[in-house]
């Protein structure tokens, strides 16, 4: 059965990390950290965004990670796909240094809809 129109939109956020990172002298990565966590306390504060869990693989990866496998996720329900795109904008605002999280970290989002629950789940 198809999901109504009003349904939020089902996000997951995939978020890398770039080698800028890494080529940080040592102990200088506290201020990316702290952006990073800017940034989510700014994303479960965004309007319309619902966040339902996160997952962060940085004991099993590491190194940048340009695209699949992530180093971490979110998994969001979003009002809608401007509220996706004020999200991910957020990289390009949250301040670490003199730089933005985005020259640290990437982001992308991919969308969709929640699979129907299985009767027997329910």
């Amino acid at each position: 059965m198809p999901e109504p129109s009003n349904s939020p939109l089902r996000v997951l956020f995939c978020i890398g990390v770039n080698q800028n990172f890494f080529d940080l002298p040592t102990g200088q990565g506290k201020s990316v950290w702290d952006g990073f966590t800017t940034m989510l306390t700014q994303l479960h504060e965004l309007p319309g965004v619902t966040v339902l869990g996160t997952i962060d693989d940085d004991q099993h990866m590491v190194g940048p990670s340009d695209s699949w496998p992530w180093t971490c996720y979110v998994l969001a329900d979003v009002v809608d796909q401007p509220t996706v795109a004020a999200a991910c904008n957020l990289f390009r605002t949250v301040q670490v240094g003199e730089h933005r999280l985005w020259r640290y970290m990437k982001i992308e989002a991919r969308l969709g809809r929640p699979l129907p629950e299985p009767e027997a789940v329910r």
